[in-house]
């Protein structure tokens, strides 16, 4: 019979990769918190007319890569192939928006048919962070300094670049783009295949080309920071002059647009040429139209989204996850002939006394040697021997597994005093 396997893209979670992820989400949750962010959760199952009405129907993410079907009733439904939308399809269901400040956050798997690749998998876990209800350019500077906060605290600052630009009002956006279509419309025959097929649909997109000679084609193109109302220009030298204040450094890029319709003012994205074709770790922006778009009142929104498949391949890629992060326990307990009572009572006590220790208290029996082997691969600094002798004189051997100190035989008591003192 032929072996089940995992969809392609859709990779399983092992234990020995879970404390890489455990980390990346508690350093997440610990800095959202210390920055006044609260959890909001949403399902993975949305209407599918959120993703267009929000995305774009003529942009790749629904055109091309959206987990699609009818549901029993007839009515379409998508997985979630990014967070933004839903967050905003939430707060406004149960009027948390208008007239109001909010500062969130959530994690989760989204989905997108997409080819797999490093970094890239069909499904993938984003963290997501949305501010609604300031205008100013220091909310914007906030989110840029919270997620160049994030990237530090995990170490991996050094290998990511800030790249930054504005993508202005409407009219200005609408001014670039039909000056944008006009040079490339000119030299169409000079564009890939793909990016002729974006100049009649969504055109900007088109200044993401990877292709070089469409990259090369552009270097002549109209700049969008040209065409910027004067709003705009002010919102950008107001938050660039605050990313300066605070020693944040960013490289100003007029190519950078964002995948998704919504986007307007500020868009920017963390990069590092350590994943291959993957290089964007982190992406966001202003998206101030986007609730008003969904059927509610005009709220301003700032947010972004980080990946955490790349965060943990950056933090592998830097080497610098924090000693002892795949140690599985503090302490193993070795239970020798019919002593499985003591063993399980002893462990519960360490546990009540003692709980920021961990500790696996052997199960199934085995011999002395056999349950060493697996004290000592479970990488425990401490082996408690607990055999029949031992409850008699109400004594346990202490085993030092990573240290050369000699064994000793102790009382519970004593164990515990020594336990809180190695802490």
């Amino acid at each position: 019979m032929k072996k089940i396997q995992a969809i392609r893209g859709m990779n399983d979670l092992l234990p020995s990769d879970s404390p890489y992820w455990q980390y990346v989400e508690s350093t997440l949750a610990d800095i959202l918190q210390c920055y006044g962010y609260q959890e909001i959760r949403f399902p993975i199952l949305e209407s599918t007319d959120l993703f267009k009405r929000s995305i774009g129907e003529v942009t790749d993410i629904v055109e091309k890569e959206m987990y699609t079907f009818d549901d029993r009733n007839g009515d379409s439904v998508t997985l979630r192939p990014e967070g933004t939308a839903c967050c905003v399809r939430a707060c406004e269901e149960h009027g948390l928006l208008y007239n109001q400040t909010q500062r969130l956050w959530y994690m989760g798997p989204m989905f997108r048919y997409e080819r797999p690749q490093k970094g890239r998998y069909r499904q993938f876990h984003q963290c997501g962070v949305e501010a609604f209800g300031m205008t100013g350019p220091d909310i914007d500077a906030e989110i840029l300094l919270l997620s160049a906060r994030i990237l530090r605290e995990l170490g991996v600052e050094e290998l990511v670049t800030l790249q930054l630009n504005s993508l202005g009002d409407t009219a200005s956006r609408t001014a670039y783009k039909a000056a944008l279509v006009t040079y490339l419309e000119a030299r169409r025959d000079q564009l890939d295949p793909d990016s002729q097929r974006r100049l009649s649909t969504n055109p900007l997109r088109i200044l993401d080309s990877k292709e070089p000679t469409t990259q090369a084609l552009l270097d002549g193109a109209p700049v969008l920071l040209d065409y910027l109302d004067e709003e705009s220009k002010t919102h950008f030298e107001q938050l660039k002059r605050l990313l300066d204040a605070n020693g944040v450094q960013y490289q100003v890029n007029p190519r950078l647009v964002r995948g998704l319709d919504y986007y307007g003012k500020t868009a920017f994205e963390w990069v590092t040429d350590k994943l291959g074709a993957q290089s964007t770790v982190c992406a966001g922006g202003r998206y101030d139209s986007l609730v008003e778009q969904l059927g509610g009142k005009a709220t301003p929104a700032v947010g972004f989204g980080i990946g955490l498949e790349r965060l943990v391949l950056l933090l592998q890629a830097a080497e610098c996850m924090p000693e002892g992060l795949e140690q599985q326990a503090d302490i193993y307990i070795v239970a020798i002939g019919d002593v499985q009572t003591e063993a399980l009572q002893l462990a519960e006590r360490i546990r009540d006394e003692l709980p920021y220790l961990r500790v696996i208290s052997h199960c199934g029996g085995g011999s002395l040697k056999s349950q060493m082997k697996k004290a000592d691969k479970s990488t425990a600094d401490i082996a408690l021997i607990l055999g029949e002798d031992e409850v008699r004189t109400g004594k346990l051997a202490v085993k030092y597994l990573r240290q050369e100190q000699p064994q000793a035989l102790l009382s519970q008591d004593e164990v515990l005093q020594l336990l809180q003192s190695l802490v």
